[in-house]
């Protein structure tokens, strides 16, 4: 993702008029979403990453992209984060870029979020479509499950979230997907495949989509809104 610089931030300008002022980032990797997050000027923001192993780079990373000192990392699940003692601050905005889908139990994930967000507080999510996209890089990445934009809905809900924005994304990245991962069964992700596509296709398909909405796509983007 740090070398598709033009699928990023596609998403991003896509969630950009949704994001309020005190963010947490579930799952903010090495921060390359959190740079472009911060952007949007928040006044707080919370980077969690419980992965023994990201989580270092991103405490390096952190003071070269937050020139202004407002973020926080911490590594700590989402409910380690915003309960007890040492919780950091209630956030308006919940962003999930390309993680849900590794949470086992993401329902319960859901539920525990919106017992923290307050009314009216935000759920952002960006997640790979379709169970028969799932190929040889979503095991390599460690994918529990890909989603319809439907399902996710339903979670949502399910969890007391209204929702905001529920669309498919990327319709053209899904062809290129299933002939690499489902047909060949690679399991490499080349840097000069990414960025060729990034800079050719992604641009493409971001103009074709802002005229149409795709009935189906290679993700889902969903905005929701505590309940």
């Amino acid at each position: 993702m740090a070398l598709a610089v033009n699928y990023s931030r596609w998403i991003l300008d896509s969630l950009w008029p949704f994001i309020g002022k005190h963010i947490v980032e579930v799952g903010a990797g090495v921060g390359s979403f959190s740079k472009m997050l911060l952007e949007t000027q928040p006044e707080s923001m919370t980077l969690l990453e419980p992965s023994a192993t990201l989580f270092p780079i991103l405490t390096q990373r952190l003071p070269v992209i937050d020139t202004r000192g407002i973020a926080q990392a911490r590594s700590a699940t989402l409910v380690q984060a915003f309960s007890g003692a040492n919780a950091s601050r209630q956030p308006d905005t919940a962003i999930y870029v390309n993680v849900l889908e590794h949470i086992a139990d993401d329902e319960q994930e859901l539920r525990d979020l919106h017992s923290i967000l307050p009314a009216s507080g935000r759920l952002l999510i960006f997640v790979p479509a379709h169970r028969w996209l799932m190929g040889t890089m979503d095991h390599q990445l460690r994918h529990v499950r890909r989603y319809t934009r439907d399902e996710l809905t339903m979670k949502c809900r399910s969890a007391g979230f209204r929702i905001q924005l529920a669309e498919y994304f990327d319709v053209i990245g899904i062809a290129p997907w299933w002939l690499k991962y489902c047909l060949l069964k690679s399991d490499r992700m080349e840097p000069t495949a990414v960025e060729l596509y990034d800079r050719l296709i992604v641009p493409i398909s971001r103009t074709l989509e802002r005229f149409v909405t795709p009935p189906i796509g290679k993700s889902v983007i969903l905005v929701a809104e505590n309940a």
